[in-house]
């Protein structure tokens, strides 16, 4: 399993529209084959950045969303309201405690 951490900062006042393009894409990018889960985290102190939680079944399976119309269409709508350049890292899990 992969793991992916995407950290976005957005620019204050686009944060309702980046909710809009994450609430209209949420589900059809959790049925894209391959996703096995997504979640959205704000950070604690800073309200308009935003972190994407997602697990794939391998890099394979993330590589296939990435050059998808789906992930280009949600992307293209996404990266214009950013503040700064998003921030991506994939892990694999180690442990549970």
């Amino acid at each position: 399993m992969l793991i992916r951490i995407v950290r976005m900062t957005f620019r204050e006042e686009e944060v309702d529209n980046f909710l809009k393009v994450f609430n209209t894409s949420k589900q059809k990018i959790r049925s894209f084959p391959g996703c096995n889960h997504l979640e959205l985290h704000q950070d604690y102190n800073k309200g308009n950045v935003y972190v994407t939680y997602s697990h794939w079944d391998d890099e394979d399976a993330l590589n296939n969303y990435r050059h998808s119309d789906l992930f280009k269409s949600v992307w293209s709508e996404t990266k214009v309201l950013f503040a700064d350049k998003p921030i991506a890292y994939s892990h694999r899990e180690v442990m549970i405690v």
